[in-house]
Formats: C-alpha cells, structure tokens, sequence
C-alpha cells in the first residue's frame, strides 16, 4: 500500500558507525580529568617550565628554548595521548567489559579501532593547537618548508601508530590497575630520559647512548619533530625507526590482545 511503512533491519554502514565512535570516543577523552592533564595541562608545564628555567639559568643549548623545546613538547603531546591515556582508557573499559560488549555490537572490530584512532588524531589536532599557540606566543620561530610540514604530519601518525600500539599491547595484556602504573611509569621515564622533549645529544652520554635513545619511539618521535621544525627537513631516519615500532608494536597486540 502506498505510504506504508516498511522497516528495513539491519547495521548502519562502517563509515557512519565510526564517525559515531571518533565523536563518543572523543568525548570521553576530553571529559576525562586525568586526560586532559596528560594531553594539554602536563605538555603545557613542561613547555613554559623549560622556557623559563632555560633562560633563569642561563642554559647552555644548540638553539633557543622555545625553539628547541616545542617540537619536544608537540612529541610529548603525541606521546601522552596515544600511549599514556589510550592504555589507561582500554584498559579499564576491557576490566567494566565495555570491550566485551562493544565486541558483540553491529560496530566490527576493524571499526572500533579506526574509531579510538580517530579520537586520538581529533583529540592531538587540538593539542598542537594549543601547544604550538603557546610557543608562538613565547616566541618560537619553527622553519617553515614543505618537506618539514610533510615530516612533521607523517612523524605524527606514525608516532601515534607506534605508541597506540604498544599502549593497546599493555591494556589487553594487564590488568586494569596494573596497567594505569605502567602506563604512566613509561611516560614518565621516556618523558625524562627518553630523548622526546629534549634531543638525544643533549644527555651527556657516549655514542652508544644516543644511539639507543634514538632507537627509542620517544627518541625518534623527538628527534622526527626537531628536524621539520628546526631544521625544515624530512626525518627519514625518525620515520623508519617508528614504523618498526609500530610494526612491532601491531603484531604483538594482535597477538595478545584480550577482550575481557
């Protein structure tokens, strides 16, 4: 009959089931407390905190604070949300079974993923925003060329791919508690020792030690984010270590990985 109504069952298309998750997973991040501490309030005291204490003590670095020290701190952003806050988030959503329950939705797996990855790119577009507007404020003057745009974009996702991974490795691995310990012990030991916010030089150690913290994500993230900002380049060695990272990183998790 015309006009009648005839209901049509069945799952929204993937496309609009993860714009749904990016905007929910957004949320939760943004009204969490502790998050918002790790992604804008921490990166901002290290940044101001460093400027300020470089110029009181008359420290002795390769180029000005502000210029040395937000790139480090733009790595650190990236490194706090896609670690730090997305191994402690999971974590507790696979302990209240949130996973598990997300798991028998229409939503796939494949897009529950892409949705959390969403949130993360969403939630750092904000943090660089904030972070680069302060330093601009504090006076920091990056190198503007295509090639460091380009590396810096692509130090990013690929910094977010590698940490995302290995923050969902210890979320699917670990309990809930033991997770938010080790998930904020890494970040502290890589955002003091790791060679993120400052470069790897700059520890007063041998070779071999540089070339260890450069080895690290954290390093390469760093390091990735100082050569398009500072020097305007295109950071491949930075971009091969975080994609081995991020390789790693994916197979171990898609090993280990436990839904509740």
């Amino acid at each position: 009959m015309s006009g009648s109504f005839a209901p049509r069952p069945g799952a929204a298309p993937l496309s609009q089931m993860v714009r749904a998750q990016v905007r929910m997973e957004t949320r939760l991040l943004l009204r969490n407390g502790e998050q918002l501490l790790l992604a804008v309030v921490i990166p901002l005291i290290v940044l101001v905190g460093g400027v300020l204490a470089a110029d009181r003590f008359d420290l002795s670095l390769s180029h000005r604070p502000v210029d040395l020290l937000t790139p480090g701190v733009l790595a650190l952003a990236v490194m706090s949300t896609s670690f730090t806050a997305l191994a402690i988030a999971t974590g507790f959503e696979r302990r209240y079974g949130v996973l598990k329950r997300l798991g028998a939705s229409p939503l796939p797996r494949s897009g529950l993923l892409m949705g959390k990855v969403g949130a993360l790119l969403l939630v750092e577009l904000l943090q660089a925003v904030v972070i680069g507007g302060a330093g601009l404020l504090m006076g920091w003057r990056p190198e503007i060329t295509v090639p460091g745009l380009a590396g810096a974009l692509a130090v990013a996702l690929l910094g977010t791919a590698a940490f995302a991974s290995l923050g969902l490795l210890l979320a699917g691995t670990l309990r809930a508690e033991a997770t938010l310990a080790a998930a904020n012990l890494v970040y502290l030991l890589l955002m003091a020792g790791g060679g993120v916010v400052l470069p790897t030089t700059s520890y007063g150690g041998s070779g071999l030690l540089d070339g260890a913290l450069t080895a690290l994500p954290s390093g390469a993230l760093g390091d990735g984010m100082r050569t398009a900002f500072i020097d305007g380049g295109f950071p491949l060695v930075p971009l091969a270590v975080l994609a081995a990272w991020s390789a790693l990183g994916t197979y171990l998790t898609a090993r280990t990985f436990r839904w509740e």
